[in-house]
Formats: C-alpha cells, sequence, structure tokens
C-alpha cells in the first residue's frame, strides 16, 4: 500500500514537472535545466521502481543469485559440485546426447523420487510407441547419480539448465521436444513460456497443489500465467483439481500418485526372501524398519529399545555420511553394520543381534517385505520419505506430525493404515496398537494399493490418443 502511495506521488510530481515545462512557466534556462534532470530521476524512480515490483525481473535475479550461490556451495558440498559441474557445457552435451532424426519424449524429473514416480508412465509410453526417444531431466544430483539402476529404460539424461530466459530459449531450440512432460511439480517459468510459445504439448503428471504455493497468492500472477502453458494436468487429488478450477484451469484430471503403480512393479520384480542376510536376520520375528530414518527417529529407537522385547529392528539411515553412522553405532553398540558381514562365517551373530543398520543404498525398498510394521523418516522434518514403500508389502505404518505435503499420509491415517507419532513417550503404545489385528489390516493396506493401480496406461492413452 505504502509502495502504490509512493508511486503514485512521483507520477504526480512528473505530471506537473511536464506542465510547467511543457507551458513555459519557468523561463529561467537554470530552473529549466534543473526542471529537466529532476524529471530524468523521476522517470528512471518510476521504471525501476516497477522492475523491482516486476515478479518476473525479482524472479530472474533470484535464478542468477541461486547460481551464483550454487557456484559458491561447490567449494564446499559435493552435492552441489555434482550440480555445478553437471552443467557445465550442456548445450554441448545436449548436441551430442540427442538424435535429430527421432521424436523426442522428454521428462522432467526434479530428482530421483519424482523419476521413479514417472517412470511408470515412461515404460507405458515407449511400449505404445517405441519410436520415442526418451530422455529426462534432473535438477537434483540425487536424480543423475542414481537412475541407471533402475535400467535401460532412458536413452539419455542430463541436468535441466537454471531457468534464465535464454537459457529456456537455447534448451527448446537444442532438444526440439515433440511432447514434453513434468512429473509432480517445479513448473519453471520461462521453461513453460517457450513451450507455449512453440507450442510444444506439454503435460503434467502426478502434479500435486496446496493453497499456500505461489500459484494461488496475491502476487502469483507471473507463475499462474506460467501454468497457463500446460495443456492438460493429471493431478493426484481433487484438493489439487480444486485449486487449478479456482485458477481458471478447467484441464485437469484427477487420476491418483503413479507412485502406487511404481511401488507394486517394484515389489514384482522382488524375489521373495532374495536376500540371505535379511532373512538370516529377521527369521521370522516381529521386525519394525526405521526407513530413511532421521536423528529424530533414530533418538525415539534409542529411548524405546529396551520396551521392544522380542522385536528385531533394521535401520536405514537417510544420511549415509560415516559420521552420522558412527553416530548411530554409538546409540546402539551392539548393532552389527550390513556391509561388515562380509562371509557366512560373520552371518552367526545375525541370530542374537537386535539391531541391524543398512549402511549402503539400495536395499530399503526390498528390505520392507521383511517387515511387521515400518517407522518411517522424516516426518519431522517435513520431509516425508515414500511410505507407499512398506504399504506395498502390507506393512502399518508410523511417522511423525509434519506431513501436510504428503496427501497419502492422511489417507493412510484416515483409513486406519498409519499412526502418528508425536514424541517418543507414545511411540511403544503405537507399536502395540498397530500390532493388533495384524493379519486383516496388512491384508486391508495391501488390496488398497493393488487398486490404485493402472493409471500409467490410462494416462499414457489418453496424451498418445490410443
Amino acid at each position: 500500500m505504502v509502495h502504490s502511495v509512493l508511486l503514485e506521488k512521483a507520477q504526480g510530481i512528473l505530471l506537473q514537472l511536464k506542465s510547467l515545462l511543457f507551458y513555459g512557466l519557468v523561463n529561467d534556462s537554470t530552473h529549466n535545466l534543473g526542471l529537466l534532470v529532476l524529471e530524468s530521476v523521476i522517470n528512471k524512480f518510476i521504471y525501476f521502481y516497477r522492475k523491482l515490483n516486476s515478479l518476473s525481473f525479482i524472479y530472474s535475479i533470484f535464478i542468477h543469485c541461486l547460481g551464483a550461490f550454487m557456484q559458491l556451495a561447490a567449494r564446499f558440498n559435493l552435492k552441489s559440485k555434482l550440480w555445478v559441474n553437471g552443467r557445465v557445457n550442456w548445450r554441448q552435451q545436449l548436441k551430442r546426447a540427442l538424435p535429430t532424426d527421432r521424436k523426442i519424449l522428454w521428462f522432467h524429473c526434479a530428482s530421483l523420487g519424482e523419476f521413479d514416480q514417472g517412470l511408470p508412465l515412461m515404460q507405458s509410453m515407449k511400449e505404445k510407441d517405441p519410436s520415442y526417444f526418451l530422455f529426462v531431466t534432473f535438477f537434483s544430483p540425487s536424480g543423475m547419480e542414481h537412475y541407471q539402476k533402475r535400467g535401460a529404460l532412458v536413452d539419455a539424461a542430463c541436468y535441466l539448465p537454471l531457468d534464465t530466459r535464454s537459457n529456456a530459449r537455447d534448451f527448446v531450440k537444442i532438444v526440439r521436444p515433440d511432447l514434453a512432460i513434468f512429473v509432480k511439480y517445479e513448473f519453471w517459468p520461462n521453461l513453460l513460456h517457450v513451450l507455449g510459445e512453440k507450442k510444444i504439448k506439454t503435460v503434467a503428471v502426478s502434479a500435486i497443489f496446496r493453497k499456500n504455493q505461489v500459484y494461488f497468492k496475491w502476487y502469483g500472477h507471473f507463475f499462474r500465467k506460467a501454468l497457463k502453458n500446460i495443456g492438460h494436468f493429471y493431478v493426484q487429488n481433487d484438493n489439487s483439481a480444486a485449486l487449478l478450477q479456482r485458477m481458471g484451469l478447467d484441464n485437469h484430471t484427477v487420476t491418483g500418485d503413479l507412485r502406487y503403480e511404481r511401488v507394486a512393479q517394484a515389489k514384482e520384480q522382488t524375489t521373495k526372501n532374495s536376500n540371505p542376510v535379511l532373512a538370516a536376520f529377521t527369521n521370522e520375528k516381529n521386525v519394525l524398519i526405521l526407513g530413511s530414518s532421521w536423528p529424530k527417529e533414530e533418538e525415539i529407537l534409542r529411548a524405546s529399545l529396551t520396551s521392544l522385547e522380542g522385536f528385531k529392528v533394521i535401520i536405514a539411515p537417510h544420511d549415509l555420511t560415516e559420521k552420522h553412522l558412527d553416530s548411530i553405532c554409538l546409540m546402539f553398540p551392539n548393532a552389527l553394520r550390513y556391509t561388515q558381514l562380509s562371509n557366512e562365517a560373520s552371518w552367526e551373530q545375525l541370530g542374537s543381534a537386535q539391531v541391524l543398520i543398512l549402511d549402503c543404498i539400495g536395499l530399503l525398498s526390498s528390505a520392507y517385505q521383511y517387515g511387521s510394521l515400518a517407522f518411517v523418516g522424516g516426518g519431522y522434518t517435513g520431509s516425508l520419505h515414500n511410505i507407499l514403500e512398506p504399504a506395498v508389502y502390507g506393512l502399518p505404518i508410523l511417522f511423525g506430525p509434519i506431513h501436510h505435503k504428503f496427501p497419502e499420509a492422511d489417507l493412510f491415517l484416515q483409513k486406519g493404515f498409519a499412526l502418528e507419532v508425536e514424541n517418543g513417550n507414545e511411540f511403544v503404545e503405537k507399536v502395540n496398537t498397530l500390532l493388533q489385528n495384524q493379519e486383516k489390516r496388512s491384508q486391508e493396506i495391501m488390496d488398497f494399493v493393488e487398486a490404485q493401480r493402472g493409471m500409467a496406461a490410462f494416462i499414457s492413452a489418453s496424451i498418445l490418443g490410443n
């Protein structure tokens, strides 16, 4: 309000100056020159004021600052270094990686989680039209560093360059996508504007919106305008559809979360009891699995371990640095580390050990098949890990109270598939609650996950028209 009044006053003064100069009411040449200078200053003020109050200008500044910050952070942080180095000479990388004689099917995924979410649709679309060249971009190193572990489906992948106007124009010009698909979120405004200008078919899948996002703020016009370049939104829930409708966008279909499809596929590819170490450790006992645990979950377990008599516990930490693994070993002095069980002779310890630490990447999702229930990490930081991975095996789930960004968490609470743990005092009680009627609850969870399948084929047919 103050800013708008200031702008009005500046414009009023400018009009008065123009009147004085135009009608010659000031005859002294010195005063005339002074008024001209003042007019120039006020014009500059109005120009820069409008620039600073233009969200596109502010966004541009933010993007350049982000690039500068990452350059600085790369000196001290490995993940930031990968982020920066992966974007060096990205134009040349793209020209080398992409063919000029094939249709390009481009998926953008923020990180590995979104890649997993999009995989069922990628597979379905490639099955329907094998002529597509599947190209995937990532914003985060977690995607670029690990997507290959999911198989050879992707033809080429690279980091998405920073969303400046020139980068967006060059990216679209080099890639020439026949179809652009954004998984869940990360709707980059400049990129979307260029896709719209070039009339490239663009869709969003497993998209999710919340009323506190920038698109629904009074100052979010720039971002709302960008969303209008998306031809269709396949959203996760009715709430997201309602928010788009409120924005005047009715090009949406509620198709749920493609991660249900992904975890079901992963389960089918996992051989029952395929890990002899985990099979020997669990030995058909009640097994609590801490999935992608953060320090808060680990501390709650430490305080409650003596009350979990008869339980086996598997800890799969979110942070796999040696420093953090050492801290877990201090909390659980008798715990075994998975990577240190090098031969069958060392497995003799598995029967008597209560805690096993999965100190390597890639085991957690299949390890859930050995569990009785899961305590999933990130619920005390707002970064809840994937609760569908244990759910596909019928495990009831515990997590912390900060999960508003994850609608599946609320859904599981409503259905009685999960319980929220506010603090360590109630942890053991809620473990015991979830183990009541365990077989019935487990079957209900598995049936629910299975019922959510089929959307990848539906979306693929809808996009490709067959």
